[in-house]
């Protein structure tokens, strides 16, 4: 059972690590917005839907108990673990809190590797705790984005995903990924749009798209090839001329002098981290473009 712990906050008196409950996310919201983070309340919703979260409450007087810091853990089977969303406001900074909920979020992913993207600001405390770089992600929009219509090959089409076809879907992101999604996938396909690259009747990549932030977010995309992966990234963003759009991608995807060229500008770049066994992808297919950063 998890239970709540009274930590040390210096100067600033008592605070609490206790499990995050959905009645603290309009707060957890809030932290996020102070630092000009785009997810919506319903983007918090839908996280703390598929993961464990834990806050830390701080007592202030005449005020009460403040939300003062956030983190999520979702489980990935039994093997791996992604966490993201980890904020800790500028009042409670540099007083080991950070370290004390991280410990946390580690300890409930127990034995499993785990993946984190990693701003520089909490890069360095996350270097103490065991993680090492693998790899980097850059972070990209714009609602004015042009992509060419690349041409199909004969025998190839885009169409949107059979709902015969889902669990083909989420055995194609267990080989790119190289962890069990199934669960994350399955409620994501509540909200998102999927677009299939078919060609002589099988499946050769897909690309989903949905509400998130502050438009829609292009991803995962996953393909066999650089070329593919364009081709459906490209597709969402004729579907949707005008729209907000957002992707997540890899720096060992290829793909960022691609989205730059196409109007999708490169707003931030922050590094892929991992604490334990990292996961480990096929050779055939690869994940282009993530959930997104906080969720992989």
């Amino acid at each position: 059972m998890q239970v709540a712990n009274t930590l040390s906050a210096g100067t600033k008196g008592h605070t609490t690590l206790r499990p995050m409950r959905e009645t603290d996310l309009e707060a957890c919201h809030g932290l996020s917005q102070h630092l000009k983070w785009p997810h919506r309340l319903v983007d918090w919703h839908f996280h703390h839907a598929v993961s464990r979260g834990w806050v830390v409450e701080r007592e202030v007087d005449d005020v009460g108990r403040v939300t003062s810091g956030s983190g999520m853990l979702h489980q990935c089977g039994p093997d791996h673990a992604t966490l993201g969303l980890v904020i800790i406001s500028d009042a409670l900074q540099g007083q080991g809190l950070g370290r004390a909920l991280m410990q946390q979020l580690l300890a409930d992913a127990g034995e499993r590797g785990v993946i984190l993207n990693a701003t520089a600001a909490g890069r360095p405390l996350y270097e103490k705790l065991g993680f090492l770089v693998v790899d980097t992600l850059s972070q990209h929009q714009s609602a004015t984005a042009k992509a060419p219509q690349l041409p199909l090959a004969q025998g190839s089409h885009i169409r949107a995903l059979l709902a015969e076809e889902v669990p083909a879907l989420l055995a194609l992101d267990r080989h790119a990924s190289g962890m069990d999604r199934s669960a994350l996938l399955t409620a994501l396909l509540k909200l998102a749009e999927v677009a299939v690259l078919e060609r002589n009747g099988q499946i050769d990549g897909v690309a989903l798209l949905r509400a998130f932030g502050h438009g829609h977010m292009i991803g995962p995309v996953i393909a066999t090839n650089p070329e593919d992966a364009r081709t459906l990234i490209s597709h969402w963003i004729n579907v949707r001329p005008g729209t907000f759009l957002r992707i997540d991608v890899p720096g060992k995807s290829g793909l960022k002098p691609w989205l730059q060229d196409i109007g999708l500008s490169c707003v931030d770049d922050v590094v892929t981290m991992c604490r334990g066994r990292q996961p480990q992808g096929g050779a055939q297919w690869r994940t282009y473009s993530l959930i997104n950063q906080a969720l992989g």
